[in-house]
């Protein structure tokens, strides 16, 4: 597979395949044009192919005339601070997250230091598509600054939020997997601030991903067993680009990435802000409303996407939120998921609870998620929903907001159009596996049987 994948979550593609340096400099120069040759922050993660993307980009924004600002290698959550910070009116961030290492995307950021909505974003692609990009004479190319320090100063505004020195007085055992990604320096900083002793495994910054770069239980088994090993506190997992955090307890077990949300909200409402509402996408473990239920707090759940959060998160002033795969949303910090918020607030969460993290996991609403994708023509998908939506009316709460999500008192299932292949991926959640499996296994049934109809 070499396709390029332009979409409302950004470019991404193979490099030297379908990302090639001629793409690359084109969105650069789109981008500039599209901010009318405004300043533009650009960061990277730890890829291989990460400079030469990053110069690629840097040539289409020069000629549009923007200035740059270069952050260097940071994390995701990193890029969009500095944003903010550098009172640019734009970024681009130079990661494919959890993509495998032959792939590289962009993801372009606004003046506040959040992702392109989707309106924003489709604006941004017809001047793309368009190519009547601006281009500047040789007295209107600006200049490419190196601009030190952005993840110190990330972390710095971290440490700021949470009880340092009572963190420190835990003297918490850390075990570290940053999948040689850009969280290592960060996570560092942040760990040796709050007096953690860490072991680090998989924390070379050479973007050679040594397992699958997606945080979940089959790809994080070297973070469990040197948790257990070690007899660890708690053992964190970032994903490359560090804006997503999976954990593990002393135990060695997997919590599964819901949980961290999980742990962020029950210690947010618990201890800080009992403040409503607490957004959530239309994906996220219902666990969130149980806590939220207990604290006395409404829940509003969005479209899947960072920034349909944020901006919810914004308008409603929203105390905490995010999405249920390791995504923490902490307004103080900022309106973005960031891993190094999500570790600081666990570890203050379980210093002030005074109980390992297994104990503390065990009095949370657990229920069991199943996920699959099903094959579907994209010129089908949308009538193949509402056929779905058709078929199940009446059987529980409807939401046709993001595909089709169906709640019932203890259970859900949503089903929605893939951005990037040509299927319907189905996620449900029930109370026991058996379950949310049997959720599944019935709603990818009525998907292959409407598509069948169809064909």
């Amino acid at each position: 597979m070499n396709g390029l994948m332009i979409g409302i979550s950004g470019v991404r593609g193979i490099v030297g395949q379908s990302l090639t340096p001629d793409l690359l400099s084109r969105l650069g120069q789109a981008f500039a044009t599209f901010l009318s040759s405004k300043p533009v922050v650009v960061g990277r993660d730890t890829r291989v192919s990460g400079e030469m993307v990053k110069h690629s980009v840097f040539s289409g924004l020069l000629a549009a005339g923007s200035a740059v600002i270069d952050i260097g290698m940071v994390s995701t959550p990193t890029l969009a601070l500095a944003v903010e910070e550098e009172k640019a009116d734009g970024g681009i961030m130079i990661s494919a997250s959890h993509n495998p290492v032959e792939w590289n995307a962009l993801k372009f950021f606004r003046s506040d230091g959040i992702y392109l909505n989707e309106r924003e974003m489709r604006l941004f692609l017809d001047v793309y598509y368009q190519g009547d990009f601006h281009r500047a004479g040789w007295d209107g190319i600006r200049e490419v600054r190196f601009a030190e320090g952005a993840t110190q100063r990330h972390i710095q505004r971290v440490l700021d939020l949470v009880d340092v020195q009572a963190v420190r007085k835990r003297g918490f055992r850390v075990t570290l997997d940053c999948c040689n990604g850009a969280g290592i320096e960060g996570a560092s900083i942040l760990l040796d601030a709050l007096g953690c002793a860490v072991d680090r495994i998989h924390c070379e910054p050479n973007g050679l991903f040594p397992h699958n770069p997606e945080p979940t239980f089959d790809n994080l088994q070297d973070l469990i067993v040197r948790t257990k090993k070690n007899a660890s506190d708690i053992g964190f997992a970032q994903d490359p680009d560090a804006d997503r955090l999976a954990i593990v307890d002393d135990t060695g077990r997997f919590i599964g990435e819901e949980y961290t949300l999980a742990l962020a909200v029950d210690y947010i409402l618990g201890h800080r802000e009992k403040a409503s509402p607490v957004v959530i996408n239309l994906s996220t473990s219902r666990a969130i409303e149980d806590l939220a239920q207990r604290h006395g707090v409404s829940v509003v759940r969005v479209p899947v996407g960072e920034v349909n959060v944020a901006e919810a998160m914004m308008e409603l002033n929203s105390p905490i939120g995010g999405e249920g795969n390791g995504g923490v949303i902490y307004p103080p910090c900022h309106y973005g998921r960031d891993s190094f918020i999500a570790m600081a607030l666990t570890l203050e969460l379980l210093t002030a609870e005074q109980k390992p993290l297994s104990a503390v996991v065990a009095a949370l609403p657990r229920y069991s998620i199943k996920k699959e994708k099903v094959h579907c023509p994209r010129r089908m998908a949308f009538d193949v929903i509402q056929d779905i939506r058709a078929a199940v009316a009446g059987e529980g709460d409807i939401d046709a907001s993001d595909g089709l999500r169906v709640a019932w008192s203890d259970r859900w299932v949503h089903m929605r159009s893939s951005n990037t292949e040509p299927v319907l991926r189905i996620i449900a959640e029930a109370p026991g596996a058996a379950d949310a499996a049997e959720l599944v296994a019935r709603f990818s049934g009525m998907v292959k049987e409407k598509v069948r109809g169809r064909a």
